[in-house]
Parts: C-alpha cells; sequence; structure tokens
C-alpha cells in the first residue's frame, strides 16, 4: 500500500466522475462521501431503476454497484449499463456471496467484484486499479505520435489499416478529419 501516491492518485481521479448505487442510506452515503475525496463528481441512487435513468442523463466514468436492491439488481443494471455503452467501468461493491449472482456479474463483464466491508486500503487499491484501467484504455501509441482511444476502437483502426493497407495513423487522422468536418 505505501507504493500508491495519494496526491498523484488524486490528480489522476479529480477528472473523472462516478455514481454510486446502494440501497442502503448509510452505505451510499459512507461511500459517496469516500469517492468525493477522488472524483470530480459523485452522484448517488438508491435503486437500479433511478440510477439507469442517472446513468442515460450523466454518463459517468466509473459506476460503482450493489448487486441485491430494490426495483432492479444490480446485476440487471450492469447489464442495461452494457447495452447503453460496451465499455464502461462498472465495479460492484456488494455483501452478497452468491455465487450464481457474482457469476452472472462476470458474465455481463463488470471490471471488478469487491466484498463488503471495505476498507480503506480496499478503496485506494480500487482506485489505483481503475485508474490503471482507464491509463491501459487510453494509451495506445503510434510510431508517429499517442493517442488515446477505448481498446475496442483500436482494433477496429487496426482492421481498417490492414484492410486498406495504410497506416493506423492514417485511419485516425482519416476519421478525426470526418468527425471535425461533419
Amino acid at each position: 500500500m505505501s507504493s500508491i501516491d495519494l496526491v498523484q492518485l488524486t490528480e489522476q481521479t479529480k477528472k473523472l466522475t462516478a455514481m454510486v448505487v446502494e440501497d442502503e442510506a448509510v452505505a451510499n452515503e459512507l461511500l459517496s462521501s469516500t469517492f468525493k475525496n477522488f472524483f470530480a463528481d459523485v452522484t448517488s441512487a438508491f435503486n437500479g431503476k433511478d440510477a439507469l435513468e442517472m446513468y442515460e442523463r450523466l454518463m459517468p466514468d466509473i459506476v460503482f454497484l450493489d448487486i441485491i436492491m430494490p426495483e432492479m439488481d444490480g446485476i440487471e443494471l450492469s447489464r442495461r449499463i452494457r447495452e447503453i455503452n460496451p465499455n464502461q467501468i462498472v465495479i460492484i461493491i456488494s455483501a452478497s456471496n452468491d455465487i450464481q449472482k457474482i457469476s452472472e456479474s462476470i458474465e455481463i463483464g463488470v471490471n471488478s467484484f469487491i466484498q463488503k466491508p471495505i476498507d480503506t486500503k480496499k478503496i485506494i487499491e480500487l482506485i489505483s486499479n481503475i485508474v490503471a484501467m482507464i491509463n491501459k484504455k487510453k494509451k495506445i501509441e503510434t510510431k508517429t505520435f499517442s493517442i488515446s482511444l477505448p481498446l475496442d476502437l483500436y482494433e477496429m483502426v487496426d482492421e481498417n489499416a490492414k484492410a486498406e493497407s495504410i497506416s493506423k495513423n492514417a485511419v485516425i487522422i482519416r476519421a478525426l478529419r470526418n468527425f471535425y468536418n461533419d
């Protein structure tokens, strides 16, 4: 734990937004207030239905959610979020030890599953891992310049470059021109 530089970690996370979805009021407040020390903005919801509406409106960088909630559980919420944004970072923080639910969340592709109760060390480690995930997704280097792309876009650029026998840079530059000229 001593290897994690909190100042540097906070500098990176202060650019990000987060949403906490937890039905227990005390746990929701505790997680939200803790994450407010790290993220630029933290919103919270108390059930999956409200969370989905908030998610569609706010599109946070990271979603922390519980599995067992009223109106829509965390598994269904994760599934719906993945339909909207397959690359969304979704972290489950739950006291549930239901193997069926845990394996379902893995099938959906949640990024991490943290067992409650969580302590400060676990939260710092979790946030550090999130920053590493984000940096890995964003840092794709080419020969001429460095550009941030989600991994699925990088794969598409790579496929297009191979199909057209041109460089990845040419594909990216063409896409950027099309984007900014539209």
